[in-house]
């Protein structure tokens, strides 16, 4: 019976190359020169410090361009207060991974609205969506797709 997970992840290797790339920029652009400003990731939290709110604001863009072109979606950072730390401020980002329960029961409440030929059902931190044709699969994609879900979504393990 053919059948696909929805799941949101992040890939980390990606996420530190962006986050290696971001250093780099600050530490050549004339703006930040004599200034500690730094990213350091550790566990899915990127840990912004820098001396003003001003800088961490021109970091967060930077850090956001060099995330999107390693084609991770912004849609999954979470961005934390401002926090003082010392002379400087300093300000975390985390990185979602997985769909929350109430995000799960979310996307299949949906699946199941739209009376398509397909069940879902939640697994741990994914959702397995299992129909007995091919055509009813990619419409439940379809309907995901269109839904506006604010977490983004993957699909993978497509199997017939």
């Amino acid at each position: 019976m053919p059948s696909f997970d929805i799941v949101s992840e992040i890939d980390m290797h990606e996420a530190t190359n962006a986050v290696d790339q971001a250093n780099r920029e600050v530490a050549n652009r004339f703006d930040f020169k004599g200034t500690d400003s730094s990213f350091t990731l550790n566990d899915g939290i990127i840990t912004m410090t820098s001396e003003s709110d001003f800088q961490l604001d021109q970091m967060r863009d930077i850090l956001f361009s060099k995330l999107s072109k390693r084609k991770i979606e912004l849609g999954c950072l979470d961005i934390g207060k401002m926090e003082t730390a010392g002379k400087g401020v300093k300000k975390n980002i985390t990185m979602k991974q997985g769909i929350e329960s109430d995000l799960a029961k979310k996307i299949v409440r949906l699946i199941k609205d739209k009376k398509l030929k397909v069940q879902a059902a939640i697994q741990g931190e994914k959702i397995r969506v299992t129909g007995k044709k091919r055509d009813d699969l990619q419409s439940a994609i379809q309907i995901l797709k269109e839904s506006g879900i604010e977490q983004p979504l993957q699909y993978n393990n497509f199997r017939d």
